[in-house]
């Protein structure tokens, strides 16, 4: 493609030289022809004669030797749409090149499956990484259009939707040879059977997200370690939650037993309550949070597994632990830049033998808890948390690394 784009710019060139010496040649010409009518004007003035100059006719623009040729490119769609306009603008000057878009294919597909796409988000995975696609899933775009290859197919996307363990489930639509005579769109619900389909080379993947909730399966899941997807979450920040490996951690350092008292403060969706509440059914969780919509969540959440052990407490910390029965554990997932005044209150209202566990991410909040600790006279354990999961890429497989945290154990 390189090579021709070269050649396509030497013709232009040589071309654009000729028409120039071309351009120059008439004008030296019609200098010469202006100067001899000049001069016969003089002479028929002073000899009372009068001759006649043959005058130079115009040429025509099919005679025009400084008219070059055009040289046609003929692409489906867009060409400046992940198309090869973008390669002739690398190679040509942009003067020299008139573009003539077509519909292109994902206009096509959201017209297909009448969905407006004003909004939409437009991934080419078309010989790149899936690194954009997996953030924009990540991030619970909707809706999202994705150009594919023979590699990235639609089977891979599938795959790759499946091995994220995302709390936002998508519609999965395909649409193929569109605009031909043998155009086909589908949607699959069940991810798992579109790696079984086989699919058009031509083809372009959809993604909308699903508003409605789907429902559980409770004597399907298992009692501890629930999927991530199996929870609510904000339809804005669907990954902000503590992560089902690091929900696993935070409860063997709680070290929890039947018929306890537990505050989460910071509760968010309340992930760490709800599995809390699942493994001890005679323990109460105060599950504590500053934001209604994190509220709406904890109190969705609890339903949705049938937690009735769970006690949503809509306040800030730490005004709000005054008013509650003291606890035998307190996991403290967020504290609002109230740090030190929360375990303050912590400290006093926890247990004799209670346990105090945190789950951070900012080196400042460690340093501030490490010095609390030191000064208030409690024992510190810290446990850095560095996971990774398996993402499938086309055929192959590798590590994508979740987001480093810690979590710190305090005993008296």
């Amino acid at each position: 493609m390189k090579l021709a784009l070269k050649k396509i710019r030497r013709q232009l060139e040589s071309r654009q030289l000729e028409a120039e010496k071309e351009t120059s040649r008439l004008e030296t010409s019609e200098l010469e022809t202006s100067r001899l009518e000049s001069g016969q004007l003089e002479t028929s003035q002073l000899e009372t004669t009068s001759s006649t100059l043959p005058s130079a006719s115009p040429s025509t623009s099919s005679e025009n030797p400084c008219i070059a040729p055009c040289i046609a490119i003929l692409v489906s769609g867009d060409p400046l749409f992940f198309g090869l306009g973008r390669l002739l603008l690398a190679e040509l000057p942009a003067e020299a090149l008139t573009f003539h878009p077509h519909i292109s294919s994902v206009q096509l597909a959201f017209n297909r499956i009448k969905v407006p796409w004003q909004s939409a988000r437009t991934i080419s995975v078309h010989g790149r990484s899936l690194d954009e696609l997996i953030d924009a899933l990540r991030k619970g775009e909707n809706p999202i259009a994705v150009l594919t290859d023979s590699k990235n197919s639609p089977g891979a996307i599938a795959r790759l939707l499946l091995s994220l363990d995302l709390p936002n489930a998508y519609e999965f639509w395909v649409g193929e040879n569109l605009g031909g005579s043998t155009e086909r769109v589908c949607c699959w619900r069940d991810l798992a059977s579109v790696s079984k389909e086989n699919f058009a080379p031509l083809n372009v993947v959809v993604l909308l997200r699903r508003e409605e909730e789907e429902s559980l399966d409770l004597e399907s899941l298992p009692l501890l370690g629930l999927p991530d997807r199996s929870f609510l979450s904000f339809r804005d920040r669907p990954g902000l939650m503590t992560k089902r490996e690091v929900r696993l951690l935070i409860l063997g350092e709680l070290a929890l037993q039947p018929n306890q008292t537990i505050w989460d403060v910071g509760a968010g969706t309340g992930s760490v309550s709800i599995e809390i509440a699942r493994l001890f059914p005679s323990s109460s969780i105060y599950a504590i949070e500053k934001t209604a919509a994190g509220i709406s969540l904890i109190e969705g959440n609890a339903k949705r597994f049938q937690a009735g052990n769970i006690i949503s407490i809509y306040g800030e910390a730490p005004d709000i632990l005054y008013r509650l029965p003291s606890p035998d554990r307190i996991f403290i997932g967020g504290s609002g830049g109230k740090l030190e005044r929360i375990l303050n209150i912590c400290s006093q209202q926890l247990s004799r033998r209670g346990t105090i566990v945190l789950a951070f991410s900012t080196l400042e909040n460690i340093a501030n808890l490490m010095a609390w600790a030191k000064q208030s006279g409690w024992q510190c354990r810290l446990l850095q948390v560095q996971l990774s999961r398996s993402v499938p890429i086309a055929s192959m497989t590798r590590l994508e690394p979740l987001n480093p945290v810690a979590i710190v154990t305090l005993t008296r």
